[in-house]
């Protein structure tokens, strides 16, 4: 599995060549460093850390410092690791070396989008979980369109189930989207268009799988 990190700039639309409108988002993907190369024999497993973002020395820990001048790269925002990376580059990778966009994905290619919801804080049940409400607000029950209703059982089991679908913290959660088509890839300045929508708040940060 290989990819690269990236930062969600926004919504968009293009037209393909039926005239369509498609809603794409718009991605600032790397370009990423090679900050790691990790094999079966040192590490137990093949994969590949890309670094990708700019970040401050001085907050930056003297271990990370350490890992970063081994790469010969400066400290890095942001890690992530591929599995099997290699054998797109069919074995031919080192560190320090740069990963753009359109070394990973063409145009045409489905990919994988993973990033983090927007949080919405302490939601009830009508929002977080689509409840209907108890009923209308008819024969005296003024107080009663969004409540969850009935949560558990009588003196058997005498307690709530786990995983009950009540009130509490939505959002902030790993999302991954599958199957996303890439519409388009700006080479020049590291952008791809992806149909459909990613999770995440504008300028968060995705990592794309291939």
């Amino acid at each position: 599995m290989s990819g690269i990190i990236g930062r969600k700039i926004g919504m968009t639309s293009v037209f393909d060549e039926q005239g369509r409108n498609i809603p794409c988002t718009l991605i600032e993907a790397g370009p990423c460093v090679v900050t790691q190369i990790k094999t079966e024999e040192t590490d137990g497993y093949n994969s590949v850390q890309l670094g990708w973002g700019e970040k401050k020395d001085k907050h930056t820990p003297k271990a990370l410092k350490g890992h970063f001048s081994k790469s010969k790269t400066t400290p890095k925002r942001k890690l992530a690791e591929f599995r099997n990376f290699k054998e797109l580059f069919d074995g031919d990778l080192s560190l320090g070396q740069t990963i753009k966009v359109d070394n990973i994905f063409e145009e045409g290619d489905f990919l994988d989008a993973v990033g983090t919801s927007k949080g919405k804080g302490f939601q009830g049940v009508v929002r977080r979980h689509n409840f209907a409400g108890v009923g209308d607000a008819t024969h005296g029950q003024h107080n009663r369109e969004r409540a969850p209703g009935s949560i558990g059982a009588a003196s058997y089991p005498a307690r709530v189930f786990k995983g009950m679908k009540m009130a509490g913290r939505m959002g902030g959660d790993r999302v991954k989207v599958l199957n996303l088509k890439v519409v388009k890839i700006v080479e020049n300045q590291n952008l791809i268009l992806v149909s459909g929508a990613v999770p995440g708040a504008k300028n968060s940060l995705v990592i794309l799988e291939k």
